[in-house]
C-alpha cells in the first residue's frame, strides 16, 4: 500500500502542474489538430480508402503528440534542482518512474479522446459499433508508448538536444506496439472480422508487459547512475 501510495503522490504532483500551466496538453492538442487538418487536405481518397488507412493516421498523429507531453515529464524538475530533490526523498526509482508514467498516461489519453472525435469530423469516418474495443486498444498502445516515452525522458533529460533525442529513441523502439495499434484500429474502424486481429492483441499485450517489467528493472540504473 505504502509504494501504491507513494506512486499515486507522485502521479498527482504532475497531473497538478500541468493542469496549473496547461502547456504540455495545449502544445499537444494544438499539435494534433494541425497536423490533422494539414492530412485532411493532403489526401483526396476514397471513404473506403480513408477507413484503410485511418489506424495508420490516429496513430501517427497520437505518436507525435504523445511525444510533446513525455518530452516535459523529467524536463519540469530541472528548475530548481527538483530531480535531485526527488531522488533524495525516500520514494524510489520505481516508484518515481511510475508515478510519472501514470501522469502522462492520462495526459496522452485525454488528447487522444479530443483528437479522436476530430478525425472523425475532418475524414467523415463514422466511429465504429465497436467504440468500446478501438478506445481499449488506444489504452493499451498508448500504456507502451507511455512507458517508453517516459524511461527514454528520464535518460535524455539532461541532454541539450533531448527534444530531438527522445522521438529519434523511441519511435525505433515502439514499431511493433504501433504497428499492433495501427491494424487492431484499422479493424475496428473498417468493420473487419475480430478474428484478424487477436495475433496484433497478443502483440500488444506481450510488448506492455515486458517493456513495463524490464523499465522497472532499469529505472534505479537510469536515474541514479
Amino acid at each position: 500500500m505504502k509504494f501504491l501510495r507513494q506512486t499515486l503522490a507522485v502521479a498527482a504532483k504532475d497531473l497538478r502542474s500541468e493542469i496549473r500551466g496547461k502547456e504540455a496538453v495545449n502544445a499537444s492538442v494544438s499539435f494534433a489538430l494541425v497536423i490533422l487538418l494539414l492530412f485532411s487536405f493532403a489526401f483526396d481518397l476514397e471513404p473506403a480508402e480513408i477507413r484503410d488507412i485511418s489506424g495508420g493516421l490516429l496513430w501517427l498523429i497520437f505518436a507525435f503528440a504523445g511525444t510533446l507531453i513525455l518530452n516535459r515529464s523529467f524536463a519540469r524538475e530541472l528548475m530548481n534542482d527538483c530531480l535531485d530533490a526527488l531522488l533524495a526523498s525516500p520514494v524510489s526509482g520505481a516508484q518515481l518512474f511510475l508515478g510519472k508514467c501514470l501522469a502522462n498516461y492520462v495526459l496522452i489519453v485525454i488528447v487522444e479522446c479530443i483528437s479522436l472525435p476530430v478525425f472523425a469530423i475532418f475524414y467523415n469516418v463514422r466511429l465504429p459499433q465497436r467504440l468500446a474495443l478501438l478506445f481499449v486498444v488506444m489504452l493499451l498502445g498508448t500504456w507502451g508508448i507511455t512507458v517508453i516515452g517516459t524511461m527514454f525522458s528520464a535518460m535524455t533529460v539532461n541532454l541539450r538536444l533531448r527534444e530531438l533525442m527522445l522521438p529519434t529513441l523511441i519511435y525505433p523502439m515502439l514499431i511493433p506496439a504501433l504497428i499492433g495499434a495501427i491494424e487492431l484500429s484499422r479493424v475496428l474502424i473498417t468493420g473487419a472480422p475480430l478474428a484478424e486481429s487477436l495475433f496484433w492483441f497478443r502483440v500488444l499485450v506481450a510488448f506492455n508487459v515486458i517493456f513495463t517489467i524490464l523499465a522497472l528493472a532499469l529505472v534505479e540504473i537510469v536515474l541514479v547512475g
